[in-house]
C-alpha cells in the first residue's frame, strides 16, 4: 500500500473520539484502490470541542476529497454540511461527506441502510414485520428510517435517554410510514430485534434485551463490530435466530461509503 503513495494521493479522513477502534482506514483504502482511485483513508482524532476546527482546517487541505464520520461527530458534522442527501436531510446525521465542485461539503447518511441489507442477507424480512430498535443515537436513528423505508410495519424504539427517543419518533413520524412509538426492550412478538447501542463491546455489559425471551423465527442484529459475535448473538444463535453481524453490517457500509465519495 505504502509504494502506491505519493504527491498525487488523495485524502479521506475517518474523524471520531477515539478512533483506535475502528476498522475503517484500511478496508476503505483498498476498496479505493479496488476502484482505480489513487486514495488513502486515514484516522483522525478530534475531540467534540475541536471539530469546527477541524472541518475549518480539512476545507483549506486541497488533497482532501471527503470526510468518514464516526461517533460521536454524526449529529455535529450535519451542520458543516452546505448540502446533503434527503437521508441525511430528515436525521440531520451525517457519517460520510464529500467535496461539492465549489468547496463546501455535502453529506450522506448509510449507516441504516447497510444495517438493513446486513439483515436481509442474514435472512430478515422486513417488509410486514414488527421490529425492536434499541439505541436512538446517529446508528440508530439511520436504522430506523431506514427500517421503515423497507416496509416494517410497526417500529417500537427503545433508548435510557427518553429525550433521544422522543426525537426519534419525531422524526419517524413525519415520514408517515409505518406505526412507530416508544417501548421497552422486551422482543417478546418481534420479528426483528436490532441492536444500535454499545452494550456488548465491554466484558460485563449488559445484554441490550433479555436474551431468554428471543424465539427462533426472530432475527437479531448488532451494531457492534468488536466483538463481532457478541453476548447478544451468541444468546440469539443458541436459541436458532438468524443473525447479522456489525462486521456484516460495515462490510456493506463501506461499499456504500466508498460509492459516495466517488460519486457513483
Amino acid at each position: 500500500m505504502s509504494e502506491s503513495l505519493n504527491g498525487a494521493t488523495r485524502l479521506y479522513p475517518i474523524v471520531g473520539d477515539p478512533i483506535a477502534q475502528v476498522k475503517s482506514p484500511s478496508g476503505v483504502t483498498r476498496t479505493l484502490a479496488e476502484r482505480g482511485h489513487n486514495a488513502i483513508c486515514v484516522p483522525a482524532h478530534v475531540a467534540p470541542g475541536d471539530l469546527t476546527d477541524f472541518f475549518g482546517t480539512m476545507a483549506r487541505v486541497r488533497n482532501v476529497d471527503g470526510v468518514i464520520v464516526t461517533v460521536p461527530h454524526k449529529f455535529a458534522s450535519f451542520a458543516f454540511c452546505a448540502s446533503t442527501t434527503p437521508r441525511a436531510k430528515v436525521l440531520r446525521a451525517v457519517n460520510s461527506i464529500r467535496r461539492n465542485p465549489d468547496g463546501s461539503w455535502h453529506g450522506d447518511m448509510s449507516d441504516g441502510q447497510a444495517f438493513v441489507q446486513a439483515q436481509t442477507g442474514a435472512g430478515a424480512k422486513p417488509q410486514g414485520a414488527r421490529a425492536l430498535l434499541v439505541g436512538a443515537g446517529g446508528a440508530g436513528s439511520a436504522i430506523g428510517l431506514a427500517l421503515l423505508e423497507a416496509g416494517v410495519r410497526e417500529l417500537v424504539v427503545h433508548d435510557s435517554d427518553a429525550a433521544r427517543v422522543d426525537r426519534l419518533l419525531g422524526v419517524l413520524r413525519e415520514q408517515g410510514k409505518g406505526e412507530v412509538r416508544a417501548g421497552t426492550a422486551d422482543p417478546t412478538g418481534f420479528d426483528m430485534v436490532c441492536n444500535a447501542t454499545p452494550s456488548g463491546m465491554r466484558e460485563g455489559d449488559p445484554l441490550p434485551v433479555a436474551a431468554d425471551l428471543l424465539r427462533p423465527a426472530m432475527s437479531v442484529g448488532d451494531v457492534i463490530t468488536a466483538p463481532e459475535v457478541t453476548p447478544l448473538l451468541q444468546a440469539a444463535r443458541a436459541i436458532g435466530c438468524r443473525t447479522a453481524t456489525g462486521v456484516d453490517m460495515f462490510r456493506v457500509v463501506q461499499g456504500l461509503i466508498v460509492d459516495f465519495l466517488l460519486d457513483r
